[in-house]
């Protein structure tokens, strides 16, 4: 019976703050999808838990990255949009 893997529980941590978080989590989901993948291979060569934990993370993370890269994209067209029609298409 091992212990609980802790970058496991980091990485589910960053990857549910990656979609609540705007702009930054962005980086939160890259740096908790980088840290339960790593987790996952460390709970398959150990006698650890977490590895649920660990998976949870990553579908997290990847959720995050998409929703706050859909974000910026939103973000960037609106800019445009309004900078179009503030200058009149010039």
């Amino acid at each position: 019976m091992g212990t609980t893997n802790k970058k496991s529980i980091l990485g589910l941590t960053l990857g549910i703050l990656s979609i609540i978080l705007p702009i930054i989590g962005l980086i939160l989901g890259i740096i908790g999808n980088s840290l339960s993948k790593k987790s996952i291979v460390e709970i398959d060569n150990s006698n650890e838990k977490g590895k649920g934990l660990a998976k949870s993370g990553r579908i997290c993370s990847i959720i995050g990255i998409w929703i706050q890269s859909i974000l910026i994209l939103l973000m960037a067209f609106m800019a445009y949009i309004y900078y179009m029609l503030i200058t009149g298409g010039k």
